[in-house]
């Protein structure tokens, strides 16, 4: 039976716990203070290990959440069959990875201050600045922008929501945005200079973003990195301080250093295989330029056509550089005859023809890396952290003008 405890500690452990664990809290709090209040307890070992999740989560979905990372409370409430974490973990990530089935990535307070503290000093972020936290802190991006201002000694200035007159009118030295919702500012001709940085992460940005960006004001800083590191652990191409980087012989990029994960929860099997002599192994293929760093895609989202592999990002960089084409992403299709199609999900307000596009891509990458279809939306479909839906781009599930 599921009931509220009062009468013991929060951060105490649950009862059956195994020596040297702590409790560890579900929230589905708003994003606000009550939540960033809760990670610095979290990270200073006051209170218990959090988990952040959305407070819209749907009931099926936070179910299977529940039962899938076992929290030892969920907003205060005793969790029949929860688990502690082991004492050096302070947050729970929830991610849904490929297959659906909800991951939780343990982050330790140490890797969390570690990444926090060479993200402060690479942009030298000076006291007293303030963070702008406009993601959600469900997701290690939004999470970050809290732990921060924790370390920088300042209260973050925190949004439900995104809004690019709210954005503006913040006040806020630093903010953390992905590619769409910069530009979405753009498009409301925004002075980007009032920000100090803009962290630009969570997909790919088009070179023409990052230019039209730049030439509106903005000191744009891309970053690349995952929950699994604590978020953005590459800027600009180059690692933070004390992070290494190397890819491996199947093209991945593998990254060290103490900003790593603890491992996924209550999952030794998926540790076991994320993890190469201290190395975490990424799902992304990679390469140097010189000593910076290019992400070249996700290795699951090359597309194989007619035997010929296409990397997805790529082919989308390409077609995002079309002069009538505002945003793209390119995925596969199911094709009875070539294993998978070309498909490019395209934003536009004069939409280039297939052929057209078709020609523009050839003149840059092999043939066969030309789109077969060519998709009109009058926005791309994001996950909750900012991400392109790629599921539903890739089956169809996507509302077209």
């Amino acid at each position: 039976m599921i009931a509220p405890v009062h009468a013991e500690s929060p951060s105490a452990p649950p009862a059956g716990s195994s020596p040297g664990e702590r409790e560890l809290q579900a929230l589905t709090l708003p994003p606000g203070p009550e939540l960033f209040r809760a990670v610095a307890a979290a990270l200073d070992g006051d209170g218990p290990a959090v988990l952040p999740l959305s407070p819209g989560l749907p009931a099926p979905a936070l179910r299977a959440t529940l039962e899938a990372l076992r929290p030892t409370r969920l907003d205060g409430v005793r969790q029949a069959g929860g688990v502690g974490v082991p004492a050096e973990v302070a947050v729970v990530i929830a991610t849904s990875g490929t297959t659906g089935v909800p991951k939780g990535v343990q982050l330790s307070a140490a890797a969390l201050r570690a990444s926090a503290a060479a993200s402060l000093e690479r942009l030298a972020a000076r006291p007293g600045e303030r963070w702008l936290c406009c993601l959600p802190p469900s997701h290690v991006s939004g999470l970050q922008v809290l732990v921060r201002s924790l370390l920088g000694g300042t209260e973050p200035i925190i949004h439900d929501g995104f809004s690019p007159e709210a954005v503006l009118g913040s006040g806020a030295s630093h903010v953390s945005l992905v590619p769409t919702q910069l530009r979405r500012l753009l498009a409301v001709s925004a002075d980007l200079s009032a920000f100090r940085t803009i962290l630009l992460g969570g997909a790919a940005a088009p070179p023409d973003l990052l230019a039209a960006a730049r030439a509106a004001g903005a000191r744009v800083v891309t970053t690349y990195g995952m929950s699994e590191t604590c978020g953005g652990c590459v800027y600009d191409g180059h690692p933070l301080y004390k992070v290494d980087l190397k890819i491996g012989d199947d093209g991945r990029i593998r990254i060290a250093g103490p900003v790593l994960f603890s491992g996924y929860r209550l999952r030794p099997d998926l540790t076991a295989a994320a993890r190469e002599d201290g190395w975490f192994v990424t799902s992304d293929l990679g390469a140097f330029d010189g000593d910076r760093l290019r992400v070249l895609g996700r290795a699951d989202d090359v597309i194989n056509t007619g035997g010929q592999k296409v990397v997805a990002a790529a082919v989308a960089e390409v077609v995002a550089g079309h002069p009538a084409v505002a945003d793209a992403v390119v995925v596969g299709r199911p094709d009875p005859e070539w294993g998978e199609r070309v498909v490019a999900v395209v934003v536009s307000p004069d939409p280039p023809s297939l052929a057209e596009l078709r020609a523009f891509v050839k003149e840059r990458l092999p043939a066969y890396a030309a789109p077969a279809e060519l998709v009109l939306v009058t926005e791309i479909p994001l996950l909750a952290n900012g991400k392109p839906d790629l599921a539903a781009l890739r089956y169809g599930r996507i509302r077209e003008p």
